[in-house]
């Protein structure tokens, strides 16, 4: 069958001298009949390949959206019976308040008399002094939090499970060098999947939970990690502390959030909500997960969080320090100085690994354990790596001569 047909034309009889009219005219039907069919399938193809590809590829965007939505739905679903908040209580001392005459009997000098207010204290009463976030990162009810949110040891922690139960906590550990610290409560509960934050990439989306303004329990707010490997000066007061190799975020991380997790779209921790910054607008820091792992396999297998402690001052040499002091080296730790290359009160920790060791003032510690030690490289990362009661060799350069010297790392 065919798909295209053509009218049947009935020709007159024509005379010989009309013929090439008649040609001419026939040529012109005939001509726009087919240009007709020919660019009909040309403009079809056309419309497929150069217009069909951007309408498919704004679907494709559509339905990309769409699936994000509902990925980010089904993960707070997921996640949020395991985010808690956590409440601190304190004994605060009770006053009251009565009024005082003090121109009682001497109002020939006062004039009149008057009243001022005094305050006495009548006992104490439990307050709520603060609040923060966590996640159960075990099934029997292991929870990570930031060590700021359970820094105070007289005060007492109430965890409140998304399911509006509150448990009593106990603090097992808070992580001497880091913002992290490790608390428990009784039961059995689903525990939040831990991903790698040595993964992530500037742009990913990420998820956000927390307490946000220790009012608002498991608020959920999104955005992009937008940079890794921040150092930042985090606190307030004299309560101040420097936090490096943190991810940045402008997903929304308030008062409150404080040790909540971030997630990605997988539904897993890659880090621990620590700060925001109250200069700017939606920027907001998280711990790397990674960096809480070696906590929790620690509290896992011997209950505490221990970390290795060489117990040196030092700084790290520098090409400037290197001119400025007219040092052999543009790299190393050099011991008892600060970071302007000026000597320090004391060069080691009494009773460190350093001292028992030998090390000196104006040691440059070249090499941890046969790692070189740069600004890329430092001493406290490398450290890291080990555990307390770790036998490691340090090269030492002094008096311009390099030596090995081997060290039983203490504890911190």
């Amino acid at each position: 069958m065919s798909i295209y047909s053509l009218p049947r034309i009935k020709f007159p009889k024509i005379g010989k001298n009309k013929w090439p009219v008649y040609f001419i005219i026939l040529s012109i039907i005939f001509g726009a009949i087919g240009g007709a069919l020919i660019s009909g399938i040309f403009y079809s193809k056309f419309v497929d390949i150069n217009i069909g590809a951007p309408q498919k590829t704004i679907e494709d965007h559509y339905f990309s959206a769409v699936s994000q939505e509902e990925t980010i739905i089904s993960v707070v679903e997921r996640v949020s019976p395991s985010v808690v908040s956590i409440i601190i209580t304190k004994d605060i001392p009770v006053a009251y308040e009565y009024y005082y005459d003090p121109s009682e009997g001497f109002e020939w000098f006062f004039g009149e008399s008057f009243e001022v207010p005094q305050y006495e204290q009548e006992g104490t009463e439990k307050r709520e002094v603060g609040e923060g976030t966590g996640f159960i990162i075990s099934k029997d009810g292991l929870i990570l939090t930031n060590k700021h949110v359970v820094s105070d040891k007289d005060a007492e922690y109430t965890v409140l499970t998304n399911e509006g139960k509150k448990l009593s906590a106990k603090v097992l550990a808070r992580d001497p060098i880091k913002d992290l610290a490790i608390i428990k409560i009784e039961g059995e509960f689903n525990q939040v999947e831990l991903g790698d934050s040595e993964a992530l990439k500037p742009g990913q989306t990420v998820i956000a939970i927390g307490n946000a303004l220790g009012e608002f329990q498991n608020t959920i707010s999104t955005g992009v990690i937008s940079g890794l490997k921040r150092s930042i000066v985090a606190g307030e007061g004299t309560q101040v502390e420097v936090l490096e190799n943190v991810i940045q975020t402008d997903a929304a991380i308030n008062q409150g959030n404080s040790g909540g997790p971030l997630l990605n779209l997988k539904g897993q921790v890659i880090g621990v909500n620590v700060a925001m910054s109250q200069s700017a607008e939606n920027i907001g820091f998280a711990i790397p997960i990674n960096e809480a792992k070696r906590d929790i396999e620690q509290i896992k297998t011997i209950g505490k969080i221990s970390y290795p402690f060489l117990g040196i001052y030092y700084t790290i040499v520098t090409s400037e320090l290197k001119e400025e002091y007219d040092l052999s080296v543009d790299y190393g730790a050099w011991v008892g100085r600060n970071a302007n290359g000026e000597q320090t009160k004391e060069s080691t920790f009494e009773g460190s690994a350093a001292e028992e060791a030998g090390i000196k003032e104006n040691d440059i510690i070249l090499e941890f354990d046969y790692k070189k030690i740069n600004s890329k490289n430092s001493l406290g990362q490398i450290i890291l790596n080990y555990d307390a009661g770790d036998q490691i060799n340090l090269k030492v350069l002094r008096d311009n001569k390099e030596t090995i010297i081997p060290v039983i790392l203490g504890e911190r």
